[in-house]
């Protein structure tokens, strides 16, 4: 009997393990691709990762592997996003995630063929970011009470965010290392740990110089030392605090916009082409990659235009 299990059960059991196997070092191979090859920042990965998990936890269900997924499994796998509410930018997001697995698929030759080929996105409208003009950026500013402890911190962070255009996680992991005062520049390294210098403002850096003497008071934690902004445990901040109190304080200035942190980096990108600065310059600044991500910055600017024709030409005016 023995010979028997070893022809006929063994090989068996050895197949579903080494299956098992596999899929868990295709996607640490995977993952590692995106960290080394990609270059992909920490919260990217964590992203893609989350997407990717959508995926195989489907798969599971279908008592499928990856490796021999098929386009109707992909369809009916978006068709399922669909069904249990996910909105079609987010189902866009995990559509391009579950592509890029499949083009490393190919690529590291797991598989011939590519099923995603023809998967299908959903069909998304033009979206227009919310922004601020810079006098809602002033209203903004002054309706912080500057004497409470953290109201010239909140203030310096606000003027950052709008002077430079930086992402919230660059914010909050900007540190005294990468700020050069005399210079008037920032060294940032963006998505992709891709560096670009950020030109930052007198005013900028006189709300941080006033930011200063409440940051000195703190007992900053070990390690903490070189972040430029600090709660009042001495810690750097994070994304969420960040938006909480922008959303706090545009409810106290009256400012009636859904605005987040990012809706400071639209404003600095507007303001910057309605003032008359070239696309590859506004790019470089935000540390784009591709210049179509910029363009949406045209349209909001066609907009404003269109405002103002409406608004104050001679032959829409009301008589």
């Amino acid at each position: 009997m023995l010979w028997l299990f070893r022809e006929f059960c063994l090989p068996l059991y050895s197949k579903m393990a080494t299956s098992k196997n596999t899929s868990k070092n295709i996607v640490t191979g995977y993952v590692r691709y995106l960290k080394l090859q990609r270059n992909m920042s920490a919260n990217t990965l964590d992203a893609y990762q989350r997407d990717l998990q959508k995926l195989l936890h489907f798969l599971e269900g279908e008592g499928k592997e990856a490796t021999e997924v098929e386009l109707s499994d992909l369809q009916t796998f978006a068709a399922g996003l669909h069904d249990i509410g996910i909105g079609p930018r987010s189902q866009c997001r995990i559509l391009s995630g579950v592509r890029s697995f499949y083009r490393y698929l190919v690529m590291d030759g797991y598989i011939e063929q590519d099923p995603t080929e023809l998967l299908e996105s959903p069909m998304l409208g033009e979206h227009l970011p919310e922004y601020l003009t810079p006098e809602e950026v002033d209203q903004l500013e002054d309706s912080i009470d500057l004497s409470v402890p953290e109201g010239h911190r909140n203030r310096a962070i606000i003027e950052v965010l709008f002077s430079c255009g930086l992402r919230v996680t660059e914010l909050v992991t900007l540190k005294w290392s990468q700020l050069y005062a005399n210079e008037k520049y920032l060294r940032i390294m963006g998505k992709g740990s891709k560096e670009r210098l950020v030109p930052i403002s007198d005013r900028a850096l006189h709300e941080i110089e006033n930011y200063m003497p409440w940051r000195n008071s703190l007992k900053i934690k070990p390690g903490e030392e070189d972040y430029v902004f600090l709660n009042r445990r001495g810690a750097h901040l994070t994304r969420t605090m960040i938006l909480i109190m922008l959303k706090r304080q545009a409810e106290e200035a009256g400012i009636k916009k859904t605005i987040s942190p990012h809706t400071l980096r639209h404003s600095f990108a507007t303001a910057l082409l309605e003032g008359g600065a070239d696309l590859r310059v506004i790019q470089a600044l935000l540390g784009h990659e591709s210049i179509g991500t910029t363009e949406i910055y045209t349209h909001i600017s066609v907009q404003t235009l269109r405002h103002e024709v409406l608004e104050h030409h001679p032959r829409n005016i009301k008589s």
